[in-house]
């Protein structure tokens, strides 16, 4: 890898990212009476885009703005902005990592989305006029009757499977406005969080942008490398990023399947397993270290597999080294979608090896970085999972490392999906997924009898509940 490239400085990115950070401090203060700083970080945000077939329009809405004298079209343009901003930051760190890992580069796809355009106008209108009205108060200017109005939206447009994707934004980012009212008492802003969801909810309601992705069939051979788990107090997602090598003898790629559940906040840890057990086999196969075998499994232009039981079977065994050793290299991405165009979107798997530990003492929060010719590349160890028998302590230990290379506060990340560590002068492999179909490890029996226990009680609560 050529470390000195993720550590190097690229070219306009802190320009782009403080225009962002203009405007995003401008909606905090919200736009319906502008002050001169605000005026300020709008006109930034046009002069940012100004070579870009945006610069009219954005110069428009950002002089209405201004003036406090903006509508809906003026609000449309500048999360457009912001967007491509965002995007052009992803498009020159991706193209960073590539050529840091010596990886193909991702071809860009002619296939269109599926699905039309004119979908519910009226429900898309409204929620865009509430999108506005919330541009215009601010962030401290929220309470909770201005928050209440996403409801009867949300309540309508959730039911229409075609609108489902810009309905469950609006639900979240309304509950989790709501939970911050009054937003004048708010002791911290999510400013960068809330500018994303208010930006992409705003472009989302646009004819045709949340029109679902084109799907083709993919069969062939699936190489798990990793399980990535995303927990929230109340949902789980475990996502599976693999090699794909072709049936037809075709390009290997990159490509992502996962799997998510609701849950309650007292399933924690190995618990989370059994919570998305019975939906995916791929979760067996990524704990026993195997490949799988997929027959015209629905992959969409972006590289994720929609994924189905009855068109998969278990392989022959795939040890995850070996793969990202032999298979990884060759493997090209899928291009990424205008509107996830995000640096926060960035998870590219690399292995890494040779390296040598660094670690942090506590006052520095335990922390872990690796050096890599002669570069510092630090380890995210806050996404290490509990799920699993992957610990900072392993990571610290290793001598090679699959993982995923994430972007985040300027500068690159790694986040540990498995690493190889010498025990006795054997290399012996810890990963991240290891329980994800069951285990015999100690440690993992115990917290999932824990579990079983916690779930056991909450299903047969449920049941009273649903019998009454």
């Amino acid at each position: 890898m050529r470390a000195d490239l993720l550590t190097d400085a690229v070219d306009g990115l802190d320009e782009a990212l403080a225009a962002v950070d203009g405007f995003d401090e401008a909606l905090v203060g919200g736009l319906l009476r502008p002050q001169p700083g605000q005026a300020g970080a709008l006109a930034g945000l046009a002069d940012a885009v100004a070579g870009s077939p945006l610069a009219s329009r954005v110069a428009e809405a950002a002089e209405k703005a201004a003036a406090g004298a903006a509508g809906e079209d003026h609000f449309v343009a500048l999360a457009a902005a912001r967007t491509a901003l965002l995007g052009s930051v992803h498009d020159a760190l991706v193209v960073r990592v590539e050529e840091a890992v010596g990886r193909p580069r991702a071809e860009e796809s002619g296939a269109a989305p599926a699905g039309g355009g004119g979908h519910a106008a009226n429900l898309l209108a409204a929620a865009r006029s509430w999108l506005c009205d919330l541009a215009r108060a601010g962030w401290r200017g929220i309470d909770h009757e201005l928050v209440s109005g996403a409801a009867p939206v949300v309540s309508a447009m959730l039911p229409d499977p075609a609108l489902r994707r810009p309905a469950t934004l609006l639900d979240g980012f309304a509950a989790e406005l709501a939970a911050s009212c009054p937003g004048a008492t708010l002791e911290r802003v999510p400013v960068r969080r809330w500018a994303d969801l208010w930006s992409r909810a705003l472009l989302l309601t646009l004819p045709g942008a949340a029109a679902a992705p084109a799907v083709a069939e993919a069969s062939g051979r699936l190489l798990p490398l990793g399980v990535d788990v995303q927990e929230h107090a109340t949902a789980v997602q475990a996502q599976v990023h693999a090699v794909f090598e072709p049936a037809d003898g075709g390009t290997p790629r990159l490509v992502r399947a996962s799997v998510s559940a609701p849950k309650p906040d007292t399933v924690v840890g190995a618990g989370l397993w059994q919570l998305l057990r019975p939906h995916m086999s791929l979760l067996a196969a990524v704990s026993e270290g195997r490949a799988v075998e997929l027959d015209a499994m629905p992959l969409t232009a972006e590289g994720d597999l929609v994924w189905d039981d009855a068109r998969a079977r278990a392989g022959e065994p795939a040890e995850v080294f070996t793969t990202a050793r032999v298979a990884l290299p060759a493997a090209a991405a899928f291009p990424t979608s205008p509107l996830d165009r995000h640096p926060a979107r960035i998870a590219v798997p690399v292995l890494l090896e040779g390296y040598a530990v660094e670690t942090g003492d506590e006052e520095d929060g335990g922390t872990v970085a690796l050096q890599v010719a002669g570069r510092r590349l630090a380890v995210d160890t806050d996404r290490v999972p509990a799920a699993g028998p992957l610990t900072p302590e392993a990571v610290a230990s290793s001598g090679a490392c699959v993982g995923l290379l994430r972007w985040d506060a300027g500068e690159f990340l790694l986040q540990p999906l498995a690493v190889e560590r010498t025990v006795r002068k054997k290399a012996v492999a810890v990963h991240a997924g290891a329980w994800a179909g069951g285990t015999t490890d100690k440690a993992g029996v115990r917290a999932e009898k824990a579990a079983t226990d916690a779930v056991t009680v909450l299903r047969e609560r449920a049941g009273r509940l649903l019998r009454k």
